[in-house]
């Protein structure tokens, strides 16, 4: 390989020029007409047997040249990337300028490289921690849902009320015909949770176990499914069982059944600690987001529109992944969701955009600062990764990619100089100083990112 030019082009494109030895290319050739030859009819030869001129002859001369072309690339490329010191971070797109077994190849490359970052400022940012005061009413709230955690179904005689749970079949019919998904039994519905149709519940409430009846509604105009979207529906109900949930008594006795304390008032203060934590970490996390995203808006870069398709990408398999782990299929959730693979990847555009900027800008940080993760912290990062997965660190040690490990965690350092030299400003709640938050490597914590029609943290 012999690199002929590097060129930089608009938006962080570079085009490559580089060539390929004659004697390599006829090397190749004859190595591509073995392994393709027997492919191809030609009347009057047996399969695999004609020579290669009478091949080309009939499919064309440089048809084992572009197999040849194709053979070599991976390599001579990599080559070519290496001579021209770049980092890529996008798929090449290659074409031949000439090809000849007499002198060679010329192959021209445009391929998306890791763009320039000019920093803004970095050191000294000014940001408000804001943290919530924990409200009684939360505490309440909590001990309510545990309350409601370990109350007791017991059959209901009578009535079916809001709040009950009815077990019951159903089908339902639009124009008097039965349509799919609409069919199940001995179904358990807890009347006024709202997670069935408007109107459905209400329908269900005043009927007792044994009851045979129909409920009447209209589907929602915005529906998912699309063929049922605004249309009216009949639902054929049985109600099998109807339950009620007995709570029981919020004393010291409910305190030593659900929890290691004596009584409800301990049990309280712990819940009343266990917000304030969390409102101590959400604020510390929201220092670090306004932070980041003050670094990020002061810097200047022309992102190749190849690094957010990648991140995109990248996010979209970590979501099929996770729902695979609860046995569903993408595509059985995107048809649930009426969408499909182009629509749901552009859902994490902007997610990816934000992980992407905030990338190279700790990255340029990293550079600039000359910050390095030790063996230390590596290693550190090997058991904590060991311990999640439940893994020997040795196993751990083999599966990651040592350099990419250091570097995430290089850049998390980075994170810690943005705040460690920032001007942390208590706002009106706020009484304690800042401190430093123990966080995931970035890839990592960047992954858990879901898109926004789900539950999701922002970067």
């Amino acid at each position: 390989m012999n690199l002929i030019s590097c060129e930089k082009l608009e938006k962080s494109m570079v085009e490559l020029q580089f060539s390929i030895d004659a004697e390599a290319f006829r090397t190749a050739v004859s190595a591509a007409f073995k392994r393709e030859s027997k492919k191809y009819t030609v009347p009057g030869f047996r399969k695999g047997h004609a020579p290669r001129a009478v091949i080309e002859r009939m499919y064309g001369k440089d048809l084992f040249q572009y197999d040849a072309v194709n053979d070599l690339f991976p390599e001579q490329y990599e080559a070519a990337v290496k001579a021209a010191n770049i980092e890529v971070v996008g798929s090449p797109a290659p074409e031949v300028v000439s090809m000849s077994e007499e002198e060679g190849v010329v192959l021209k490359v445009k391929v998306a490289v890791k763009p320039e970052v000019e920093l803004g400022d970095y050191a000294g940012l000014t940001v408000t921690k804001d943290v919530k005061t924990v409200d009684e009413a939360d505490v309440d709230a909590e001990i309510k849902r545990m309350q409601d955690r370990n109350g007791r179904l017991l059959t209901r005689e009578g009535e079916a009320q809001n709040g009950d749970t009815a077990t019951i079949d159903f089908e339902g019919f639009v124009d008097g015909k039965a349509f799919e998904g609409g069919k199940a039994e001995h179904y358990a519905l807890v009347l006024g949770s709202g997670s069935f149709i408007p109107g459905f519940e209400e329908q269900v409430v005043g009927h007792k176990a044994g009851d045979e009846f129909d409920v009447n509604v209209k589907f929602p105009e915005e529906y998912q499914a699309e063929e049922l979207a605004g249309k009216d529906a009949t639902f054929k109900i049985k109600l099998h069982e109807v339950q009620y949930k007995e709570l029981p008594e919020l004393d010291d006795d409910f305190a030593k059944d659900v929890s290691e304390y004596d009584t409800l008032e301990e049990l309280k203060d712990s819940i009343r600690k266990g917000i304030a934590d969390n409102y101590e970490r959400q604020a510390e996390q929201k220092v670090e987001n306004d932070l980041i995203e003050q670094v990020v808006n002061g810097m200047k870069a022309e992102i190749p529109d190849a690094m957010i398709e990648s991140r995109m990408e990248e996010l979209v398999q970590d979501f099929e992944y996770r729902i695979s782990q609860q046995g569903l299929k993408l595509d059985q959730y995107l048809q649930y969701m009426g969408m499909n693979q182009d629509q749901f990847k552009e859902q994490f555009r902007e997610q990816a955009d934000k992980q992407v900027k905030m990338r190279l800008a700790m990255e340029a940080i990293v550079d600039k600062e000359n910050i390095e993760a030790t063996d230390e912290e590596f290693e550190a990062e090997v058991k904590r990764i060991a311990d999640a997965y439940q893994m020997e660190a040795d196993k751990v040690k083999s599966l990651v990619n040592v350099d990419a490990v250091k570097k995430d965690l290089a850049v998390n350092k980075a994170i810690d100089f943005v705040k460690e030299k920032a001007n942390v400003v208590a706002g009106a709640a706020e009484e304690k100083p800042a401190k430093k938050t123990t966080r995931k490597t970035t890839k990592k914590a960047a992954k858990e990112e879901e898109p926004k029609n789900e539950e999701s943290k922002g970067e």
